[in-house]
C-alpha cells in the first residue's frame, strides 16, 4: 500500500518532535532518572507507538498493522538485546550516572541515521534485485547461530578498534568533563572519554542495524511501515535501559528466543525468496511453489516466543542467581568509585541493591550455589562496600556537630 507525502511528513516530524522533547526536556539537564520517571515514560513512549499502530489498522487495513506491530515488537526485542552491549560499554568506560542519558540519546538518533539509510539502500536493492531475499535470509539464519554463542562481557567488549584508532588519532583526556564532549587541559583543547563512548555506541549501533534491517524486511517490504516501526522501537529505549536496569542480566533465555525468531525470519524470507526466484540455477530461473508464512503466523510465533523466553528467565533460579552475581560485581565498582555518581539517592539504591543480591546468594541451596563462581570475591566486594557505606555515615553524622 503506498503512502501520501502528507502522512510521510506527518510521521516524520511526530518522530523529530518526541526526539526533542526527549533532549531538552529530559537530558538536557543531566541528572539520574528515578525508577518512577522511567517506568512512567517508557510506558508513554510504547502507547505513542501502539497508538500509531492502531492508526496503521484504522487507515491501512489489517495487513498493514499487523505487519507494523510485528516488526515493532521484533525490533523492540532486538534493541532490549542490544542495552546489554550498551551497559557494558558505558561499565568499561565509567561514564557517570548522570552523564548515561546524553550518550543513549546520541545511540538513539545515531542509530535511527543509520538504520534509514540501510533501511532506503534495502528496499531499493530489493526491488531491483529479487535474489537479495536470498541473501537477508542467510544473513539471518547466521545471526540466529551466533546467538546462540554463548555471550560474555570480553566478547563485548568497548575496547574495539573504532575506539583504538580514535584513541591513536586525537588527543583524549583521561577523566570526563561533566557531559562535556571537549575540555581544556594544560591550556590544550582536547576530547573527553565522552566522545570515545558515543564512538563506541555509534559502532555497535552499525553492527546491529546489520542484524535488524532484514530482520524487519523478512516480515514487510512497506518502507513506510519498516521506518516507522524500526523508528518508534527506537523511541523510549533510554527509558527503558534506566528501567530494566538490574533486570538485563536475569533475562539469560532471550538470546535463545531472538536466534528463534530471527531463524524463523530467515526461513520465512528464504521462502518468499524462492516463491519469487528468478536465479537461473534454481529451477532453472522458475519461481518455486512453497508455502510462505503469512504475517499474522508471524506476529503470533514472535508473541509466543518472547513470552515464553522472558517468562522462563524471570521464573528461573540460574537466572536470579546471575543477576545477583551481576549487580554484586557491577553495583560494588559503581558505589566505590567516588566519580560514578553524586546523587546520594542513587548511591543509596545501588547499596540497597547490592545488599539484596548478597542476601539472595548467601540463602541459596547447596545445588544452586554450584553456579556461584568466585563467592568469596564477591563477598569480599560486599564487605568494602559495606565498611564504604559505614564510613561515609559515620562522617555525615559528625560533620554538624564539628
Amino acid at each position: 500500500m503506498s503512502v501520501s507525502p502528507l502522512v510521510w511528513i506527518l510521521s516524520l516530524g511526530l518522530i523529530l518532535a518526541l526526539l526533542a522533547f526527549d533532549y531538552f526536556f529530559h537530558v538536557r539537564s543531566a541528572h539520574v532518572p528515578t525508577l518512577r520517571e522511567a517506568a512512567i515514560w517508557s510506558c508513554v513512549y510504547v502507547g505513542i507507538a501502539v497508538l500509531f499502530g492502531l492508526g496503521c489498522f484504522l487507515f491501512g487495513g489489517t495487513a498493514m498493522g499487523s505487519e507494523y506491530f510485528a516488526g515493532y515488537i521484533t525490533e523492540k526485542a532486538l534493541s532490549v538485546d542490544n542495552l546489554f552491549v550498551f551497559l557494558i560499554i558505558m561499565t568499561s568506560f565509567r561514564v557517570p550516572r548522570e552523564n548515561q542519558q546524553k550518550v543513549l540519546l546520541f545511540g538513539i538518533v545515531f542509530s535511527l541515521i543509520a538504520r534509514s539509510g540501510f533501511i532506503f539502500l534495502g528496499s531499493a536493492l530489493l526491488n531491483t534485485f529479487s535474489w537479495v531475499f536470498y541473501l537477508f535470509g542467510v544473513a539471518l539464519l547466521l545471526t540466529a547461530g551466533n546467538m546462540l554463542k554463548p555471550q560474555t562481557e570480553e566478547s563485548h567488549s568497548a575496547q574495539n578498534l573504532v575506539v583504538r584508532l580514535s584513541r591513536r588519532l586525537f588527543r583524549t583526556s583521561e577523566d570526563f568533563d561533566g557531559d562535556r564532549l571537549f575540555t581544556s587541559l594544560d591550556g590544550r583543547r582536547m576530547m573527553t572519554p565522552m566522545v570515545l563512548v558515543m564512538v563506541a555506541i555509534g559502532g555497535t549501533d552499525l553492527m546491529f542495524a546489520l542484524d535488524s534491517i532484514p530482520a524487519i524486511f523478512g516480515l514487510t517490504q512497506n518502507v513506510f511501515i519498516v521506518f516507522t516501526a524500526t523508528a518508534f522501537s527506537l523511541l523510549g529505549l533510554r527509558q527503558l535501559y534506566f528501567l530494566l536496569d538490574g533486570l538485563l542480566d536475569r533475562l539469560i533465555y532471550l538470546s535463545f528466543g531472538l536466534a528463534a525468531i530471527l531463524a524463523f525470519i530467515g526461513a520465512k524470507l528464504i521462502l518468499h525468496a524462492l516463491h519469487e526466484n528468478n536465479l537461473p540455477f534454481i529451477n532453472n530461473g522458475e519461481h518455486v511453489d512453497v508455502v510462505e508464512i503469512s504475517t499474522g503466523l508471524s506476529l503470533v510465533v514472535i508473541m509466543a516466543v518472547l513470552v515464553i523466553t522472558v517468562l522462563a528467565s524471570l521464573f528461573s533460579t540460574r537466572g536470579r542467581t546471575q543477576t545477583a552475581m551481576a549487580n554484586i560485581r557491577r553495583d560494588a565498582n559503581a558505589y566505590l568509585d567516588a566519580e560514578y555518581t553524586m546523587d546520594q539517592g542513587e548511591r543509596e539504591r545501588i547499596f540497597l541493591r547490592l545488599l539484596a543480591a548478597r542476601d539472595h546468594i548467601i540463602a541459596l541451596g547447596p545445588q544452586a550455589r554450584q553456579q556461584v563462581k568466585n563467592e568469596p570475591e564477591l563477598m569480599d566486594l560486599c564487605r568494602q562496600v559495606a565498611e564504604s557505606h559505614a564510613a561515609a555515615h559515620a562522617d555525615h553524622e559528625i560533620r554538624p556537630s564539628l
